[in-house]
């Protein structure tokens, strides 16, 4: 037995050796690219073939490298000089990164807002993908649509604002006349040399100063129209190339941990989509219940006004006081009793959109604690101004995601 034993392993090992000299896949070295290599040793064959491996989507994308381009070589050794030198280098770029972020703020806020736009228009996108429209024509139907609503918000206010201009300026010289009949006022004026000092003011130098502040309205007027334009711009191209720009996202994670961040990066658009769709409907309700309101008690501009507290009421816990205020003072300018009416009015209806309509429409969409969404639209505010306000609450609804699943069942797994 023991001699059968011993034949039949000097025949495994000289089967062994043969085949160990017989394969050049045996033979090859690792450095060497054309090497054959058996099947399931690369660890790209899975996302050659399209595979799903442990749950992980791993088929090849637009982002997969395309293995034209050789093996990657070894990486380089970590001597003292090459660790200095990637740490300087690090610090140079860093120190080059918050300059260009400094002087490009500008571009970054309009770039901020397209994106916020992108997402939040997007499930519109994806509702007419489902009809069977074109991604481009939905695009197009979508972008239209709030191009018209834009349109008609400036038709609604700029002739008003052009109309009562005029107005007081023709109104201007007998409100002058009516104070100087006042005889406190013509003692002040004749006491402290009024109208010496305003033609005195009214000189060479003050009316090129005065040229100056106008070609400065103008460059200002001419600002924020680029500025719409290039947020317009962005928009579309960020609806149009939305999925790729994910995808693109997407890959720059690391294999091991993309499916999960797909699924927390997928519901934290989901919620900032939702939360925009939210605060449309209750802005547009806003602004429809105005314009009923305004019509009813014979407020100058209803329209005008209605869009005032539409656009106001989507700045978070202080777009509704902000709207209520501006048209309240407008019926105060109107009759005493019209602003008190207003008044009462925007007092009821906030505690039924605080009470009632907000919290029903929002906790579908974003569940963001009060405390934490009022410090949030205060530091937006500080930071970016309104559009601070307007990105706030999602900011927070997706670091409260990211804190539930993310950090805690880390910290509780330590």
């Amino acid at each position: 037995m023991s001699q059968e034993g011993s034949a039949a392993r000097d025949d495994e090992a000289a089967t062994g050796d043969g085949n160990a000299t017989g394969s050049p896949a045996a033979n090859a070295t690792p450095e060497d690219p054309g090497a054959a290599k058996p099947a399931g040793a690369d660890p790209g064959a899975a996302g050659s073939t399209g595979e799903r491996t442990a749950g992980v989507d791993v088929g090849p994308g637009e982002f997969e490298p395309s293995g034209r381009f050789g093996v990657p070589g070894r990486p380089l050794r970590r001597s003292a000089f090459l660790v200095g030198f990637t740490g300087a280098l690090g610090v140079l770029l860093a120190y080059a990164l918050f300059l260009g972020i400094r002087n490009a703020a500008g571009i970054l806020v309009l770039v901020v807002i397209a994106l916020f736009l992108a997402v939040g228009l997007h499930p519109a996108v994806v509702r007419l993908r489902r009809w069977g429209v074109p991604r481009g024509l939905a695009v197009a139907v979508v972008t239209l649509t709030l191009l018209l609503l834009i349109v008609a918000g400036l038709l609604a206010l700029v002739p008003p604002v052009v109309t009562q201009s005029g107005q007081f300026i023709q109104q201007l010289p007998g409100y002058v006349e009516e104070l100087r009949r006042n005889p406190t006022v013509n003692d002040l004026v004749v006491r402290y040399d009024v109208m010496e000092r305003v033609q005195a003011a009214a000189n060479a130098d003050n009316v090129g100063r005065a040229l100056g502040g106008v070609l400065g309205g103008a460059q200002l007027i001419f600002g924020t129209i680029f500025r719409l334009l290039t947020v317009l711009v962005l928009t579309i191209y960020f609806l149009a190339y939305f999925d790729k720009l994910r995808e693109l996202g997407y890959a720059l994670v690391p294999r091991s941990r993309r499916q999960r961040v797909r699924l927390i990066g997928d519901e934290i658009l989901t919620r900032v989509g939702a939360y925009m769709v939210g605060a449309l409907a209750i802005a547009v309700l806003a602004g429809v219940t105005t314009f009923v309101f305004a019509l009813a008690v014979g407020l100058p501009y209803p329209f005008a006004l209605a869009v005032v507290v539409a656009v106001t009421d989507l700045i978070p816990q202080i777009g509704a006081t902000l709207g209520a205020v501006v048209v309240t003072l407008v019926g105060l300018a109107t009759d005493l009793p019209v602003g008190i009416a207003c008044l009462v009015f925007f007092v009821l209806y906030q505690q039924v959109e605080n009470y009632l309509i907000y919290p029903k429409i929002m906790r579908r969409a974003v569940s963001v604690n009060e405390v934490a969404a009022l410090l949030a639209a205060l530091l937006g505010v500080a930071l970016l101004g309104v559009v601070g306000a307007l990105i706030a609450i999602p900011t927070v609804a997706a670091l409260q995601l990211i804190l539930r699943e993310v950090v805690l069942p880390r910290q509780d797994a330590r």
